[in-house]
């Protein structure tokens, strides 16, 4: 079974098709998480599952599974994939990538008639990315315990629609309980960063994954005329917000190596070009691969947040909304991926994961793995992701047989 490979042409036809759906013009995807798009993407992965020879269920906070059975359908299955929402500027790999080389897994198991003792599955995770609503894995998080369910259902986006409206919506709020024994589950992704491409490694094994900390944080000052309030005088929630955004920057830059700090999005009330801002609300993204670190970053923010609001009689609101620790991932499953790696003859190396990703979050309740591969630029949440094909099906060649390894017994 090590000889086998999987279809490239098929798999690059099959992302392809797939970022049709919510398509830009700049060769991106905008497909929100549970938008009409979303439906429409998760409907043709159930279409071509079944052709597939797949059962396909629906749990209740939206997650999907395409089971092929195995000789032994009461062991857990071996479970692949990740999801398929993007960003509002997203590329066409990022997620899509890890659901459809599950499906091409199983579609090339189908080819040479090849029977696993466990079952295998390929899985879709609801609201990887968390640009609809926050925070992120939401619906993997609710699988492994980390939240409940009632909690995930009821993350509203921006415009006050939750999830549980939502999934009702474009029907997919399932019948299944929400969680479920699992062998082992694996996750194809692309790099999102630029180590495999710079050092011409095909194959990035990822042995642990960054922490994350995400923020909300309001402040709130005082809206007056743009032309009358003298400068001293003024409250004005704006600059206190850019003063914060200043301070997020360097708090990254001081715990290098590894730290990341970002703002990302900012509303301003009321928005008005003559007004002086009364009410700032923004998002802080807080990453680092060492606890002890990531846990200082959050003092220094929390530090230098009461001091800016304090110094410009800003009343300010601090939430942290979602706390994700470092994960290192099983050994079993990471030496499948290396020894998979170094039968196909690819090359490879151990990393780390900079993003967080559903396989984080599985990793608590089953023994998880993920297999890395280029992507152009390291560039990834833009419209302008890419990955060859000849590099995408590497990292499925890969998965396919870490899969067979911990589904054979």
């Amino acid at each position: 079974m090590k000889n086998i490979k999987t279809n490239e042409q098929r798999l690059w036809n099959s992302l392809m098709e797939m970022g049709e759906i919510g398509g830009t013009e700049k060769g991106g995807c905008c497909r929100l998480a549970l938008t009409d798009l979303d439906k429409q993407a998760r409907d043709l992965f159930t279409e071509w599952c079944e052709a597939a020879g797949c059962t396909v269920r629906v749990d209740k906070i939206g997650n999907v599974f395409a089971r092929r059975p195995g000789k032994n359908n009461d062991l857990p299955p071996v479970v692949m994939g990740s999801h398929i929402d993007t960003q509002p500027t997203g590329g066409k790999f990022d997620g899509v990538y890890g659901v459809l080389s599950g499906l091409e897994v199983i579609r090339t198991l189908n080819d040479n008639n090849i029977e696993t003792d466990h079952p295998i599955e390929a899985s879709i995770w609801t609201n990887e990315e968390g640009s609809r609503f926050a925070p992120a894995m939401v619906a993997s998080g609710v699988f492994a315990g980390v939240f409940d369910l009632e909690y995930g259902l009821s993350r509203a986006d921006l415009d006050g629609k939750t999830m549980g409206e939502e999934l009702q919506r474009i029907g997919y709020a399932g019948e299944h309980e929400v969680g479920s024994p699992v062998k082992a589950f694996f996750e194809a992704h692309i790099e999102q960063g630029p180590i495999l491409e710079e050092e011409e490694t095909s194959i990035g094994v990822v042995t642990d994954a960054q922490g994350q900390r995400w923020y909300e944080v309001t402040l709130t000052g005082q809206e007056a005329h743009a032309g009358p309030t003298p400068m001293l005088r003024r409250k004005d929630a704006l600059l206190g917000a850019s003063k914060i955004v200043q301070e997020v920057n360097n708090i990254g830059l001081a715990n290098q190596p590894n730290a990341c700090s970002t703002v990302g999005l900012l509303q301003v009330f009321p928005n008005s070009r003559n007004v002086i801002p009364g009410e700032v609300f923004f998002t802080i993204d807080f990453r680092h691969p060492n606890d002890d670190v990531l846990s200082k970053m959050d003092q220094q923010l929390r530090d230098v947040c009461a001091k800016i609001a304090d110094e410009m009689g800003l009343e300010m609101k601090f939430e942290q909304i979602w706390y994700s620790p470092p994960v290192p991932f099983n050994t079993s499953c990471v030496d499948s991926v290396r020894q998979a790696a170094e039968d196909a003859g690819y090359s490879h190396r151990d990393i780390v994961s900079g993003a967080g990703h559903d396989a984080c979050y599985i990793a608590r309740v089953a023994p998880t793995g993920m297999v890395f591969v280029p992507c152009e630029n390291g560039i990834s949440h833009n419209e302008e992701e890419n990955a060859k094909p000849e590099d995408l099906h590497a990292g499925c060649n890969v998965l396919l047989q870490a899969v067979l390894n911990q589904a054979c017994l």
